[in-house]
């Protein structure tokens, strides 16, 4: 485990609020006050009921939405300072995305998904296949290039998207119930995968309601009613 020092933190927020329709009837209070610190090469969990405010949580920290209030951080740029181009460029180079159902494209084979990406960034095309199978090698998944997802299994299509993620060499790996679609042996090679990413220095941020699931990280946050408090660890 990676202990953040004194170091920029690659996530910073403060005091982050988040309101959804101020001042009418309908006013829903998403985020309140949250603040956390999350160093270069932590494995952290993010649990919560629905409705906690986690998910607002990790679309905030994915540059998917703005806050109300607070500040917010990545990798020492304030997000408040940039336009929604620039953020859209700060998720492509910072931010690596893993979801619960895979959003691999039918009709491409896991070289192509993997190599999607690069082709936003104008990588030249040599190159994109050239780093997308070094991706899939480094998910143990590199004979499975020419398959299609159909052909893959659960977690052979998890890894894939999951190597999608890594291709852009991101700070921030953002995982939203990565294993909720797989079952437990799977999940747990999975979350073995990410130790093993932690362990190479990237920052992985995993949203789960499964405490099972949120053991694996060294640390653990609680959302309830928008407000975050940090889980103690019990040896």
């Amino acid at each position: 485990m990676n202990v953040p020092g004194e170091a920029v933190a690659v996530i910073e927020t403060r005091k982050l609020c988040k309101v959804y329709a101020p001042g009418s009837a309908a006013e829903v209070v998403a985020l309140r006050d949250v603040d956390l610190r999350i160093g270069r090469g932590e494995f952290v969990a993010i649990m919560g009921p629905s409705g906690s405010g986690k998910s607002t949580l990790m679309n905030m920290i994915g540059c998917l939405d703005t806050p109300s209030s607070g500040s917010y951080l990545c990798d020492g740029v304030d997000v408040a300072t940039l336009d929604a181009e620039q953020r859209a460029e700060l998720r492509l180079q910072k931010i690596g995305f893993v979801f619960q159902g895979f959003n691999l494209l039918p009709r491409m084979s896991a070289l192509e998904n993997v190599a999607m990406p690069l082709g936003y960034a104008n990588v030249p095309h040599p190159e994109r296949m050239q780093r997308a199978r070094a991706a899939l090698e480094a998910v143990n998944l590199g004979e499975r290039a020419a398959h299609r997802p159909s052909e893959m299994s659960g977690g052979q299509q998890q890894r894939v998207a999951i190597a999608r993620a890594l291709i852009n060499n991101p700070a921030i790996l953002l995982a939203d119930e990565p294993t909720g679609a797989l079952d437990s042996r799977t999940g747990m090679e999975i979350l073995a995968l990410f130790e093993r990413l932690r362990d190479a220095g990237l920052t992985v941020i995993l949203i789960t309601h499964e405490a099972d699931v949120a053991a694996h990280a060294d640390r653990r946050f609680e959302m309830r009613d928008g407000a975050l408090n940090e889980q103690a660890v019990h040896a």
